[in-house]
């Protein structure tokens, strides 16, 4: 993909494939016989969706960032460098029935899951045609599927425990996923949805997402033992997964759906990825203080996107058809983007917060 140097992490700008890399990419799915079949049946329609899936959240993310070099909003939170965690578990669920909890780092999945880039680029804006008309920033949509956060981090866990044991007592053949960072397993509603979801044995998934950082805290210094752990305290499946891989997270997504779907869930899934930024967009400088220069060029190495692109060259996917799946989401962003700035130039689509505070009084 077409890398930009004022939006970019530095690691991305010139990247390109380090020697052994794609090899280790490969590995990761045919160590398990199970994840490699599920791969493998993968159509090329399907594995460029993904593709078009990562560079919407890509380019989603870099528009609010130049916004904020813009001066258009104060600040962002991106999910730069952890798509396919989102995107490759949105895709291994069944968009029509299933439903999701993205925090605000998941926005990727609002748009995968339906929801116009509009939209979403308009909640940022808060004008009064946004999904929440104007009054909040988290996403979401009952249409399509996308239960919208709160800023409390965890704070679904129990919500959806919930919602699967609703979808479990209506006898519905669907799931429910959510999303919790490393540093909101430490919070009491991420312990009691996860316990009340084990005992009651409903079709929950929980992706614990791993970016090696709580907000300025680097994972080994508020987690002694290892991540997967906790899967075992609570008895239920856990799968892990590399979290840069759209295909991997797929994979174990699918395994995971799998099982909840026959009634044995709920199940985890640890993805390990590396957050390329800030907690948001104004503490970047601060955020690149917290880990050595080797551990940012580690994962600068494995850009999600950049991996993605160069197994599914390896795997006979044309470049001037990757060329063409970019293009039309550069369009599709740019459009976006033009309609959501449009409604914050129209006074008759914009709302004040004097307007939210006071409506229904």
């Amino acid at each position: 993909m077409k890398r930009y140097p004022m939006f970019d992490p530095p690691e991305y700008v010139d990247w390109t494939l380090a020697p052994g890399l794609i090899e280790e990419y490969e590995n990761t799915i045919s160590r398990d016989p199970q994840r490699a079949k599920i791969v493998s049946e993968l159509n090329q329609t399907q594995l460029l969706d993904m593709y078009a899936g990562l560079l919407r959240f890509r380019l989603h993310d870099i528009t609010l960032r130049r916004w904020v070099k813009q001066g258009i909003l104060a600040k962002a939170w991106l999910g730069t460098g952890e798509e396919a965690v989102t995107i490759g578990s949105v895709h291994a669920l069944d968009r029509k029935t299933d439903k999701v909890g993205p925090m605000i780092r998941n926005a990727g999945a609002c748009h995968e899951m339906g929801m116009p880039v509009a939209d979403m680029l308009r909640e940022y804006l808060a004008t009064a045609d946004s999904p929440s008309k104007g009054k909040d920033l988290h996403l979401g949509s009952m249409l399509h599927g996308v239960i919208a956060p709160v800023s409390q981090v965890a704070a679904l866990t129990p919500v959806f425990a919930g919602i699967a044991l609703a979808l479990k007592q209506r006898g519905e053949c669907a799931v429910a996923l959510t999303w919790v960072g490393d540093g909101a397993t430490k919070t009491t509603a991420f312990h009691e949805g996860i316990n009340l979801a084990a005992v009651l044995h409903v079709p929950a998934i929980y992706v614990l997402q791993n970016n090696q950082v709580a907000l300025g805290t680097r994972f080994d210094r508020h987690q002694a033992g290892p991540f997967t752990a906790w899967a075992q305290a609570y008895g239920v499946a856990g799968f892990s997964c590399n979290g840069n891989s759209v295909l991997d997270t797929y994979a174990a997504t699918r395994l995971a759906a799998d099982l909840a779907r026959s009634g044995r869930g709920p199940a985890i899934i640890f993805a390990e990825t590396f957050r390329m930024g800030g907690h948001a967009t104004q503490d970047e400088r601060e955020a690149r203080e917290i880990f050595a220069p080797e551990v940012w060029e580690y994962w600068g190495k494995r850009d999600p996107i950049g991996m993605y692109e160069s197994y599914l060259e390896r795997h006979g996917v044309p470049r001037p058809l990757l060329e063409e799946t970019e293009q039309n989401v550069i369009d599709e962003i740019s459009q976006a983007e033009k309609d959501a700035l449009e409604s914050l130039a129209n006074r008759d689509h914009t709302v004040s917060r004097l307007e939210v505070l006071t409506e229904g009084l």
